[in-house]
């Protein structure tokens, strides 16, 4: 598949960068035409990851979070959002739904969040290096009453 564009970012982790990171992708996505729920999707998925970044990865310190999003010739895009934070010692485990290390009001749903809104999902962590987190979404291709895109 060929990239048709891209953009990175490099945001503090800091909880009001969030909602910075949802509006970027948005407006990054903007292009591909999505409905309304097909955005929401993407916005909720990185608002999860970003929000993983800033609360577990970096724990009681700022770090950076690296954001890629890049927009495919097959109608996708793939958002890459990564931490140089804790890392995730059992990726599995970190994965089950209610699974959660920060305790408190957590619920422990942001990967299951991720996974039921995106169409795949990949996770990579090594401990004390990061972890990469990789969105893929496919927009559908609406068409007009003439045929048309």
């Amino acid at each position: 598949m060929r990239t048709i564009n891209k953009f990175s970012m490099t945001l503090p982790s800091v909880s009001v960068n969030e909602s910075f990171a949802r509006a970027a992708i948005s407006a990054f996505c903007v292009q591909l035409d999505p409905t309304i729920d097909e955005l929401a999707d993407i916005k909720t998925a990185v608002s999860e990851a970003v929000t993983n970044c800033i609360v577990h990865a970096y724990k009681e310190q700022i770090g950076n979070i690296y954001i890629n999003a890049e927009i495919k010739s097959d109608h996708s895009i793939t958002i890459k959002i990564r931490d140089k934070g804790c890392g995730i010692e059992n990726i599995e485990q970190a994965m089950e739904p209610l699974y959660t290390t920060a305790g408190g009001e957590r619920a422990g749903l942001g990967f299951a969040v991720m996974q039921s809104f995106m169409d795949g999902i990949k996770v990579r962590s090594s401990v004390s290096k990061g972890t990469t987190v990789i969105l893929k979404k496919r927009i559908s291709i609406r068409y007009s009453a003439n045929g048309n895109q």
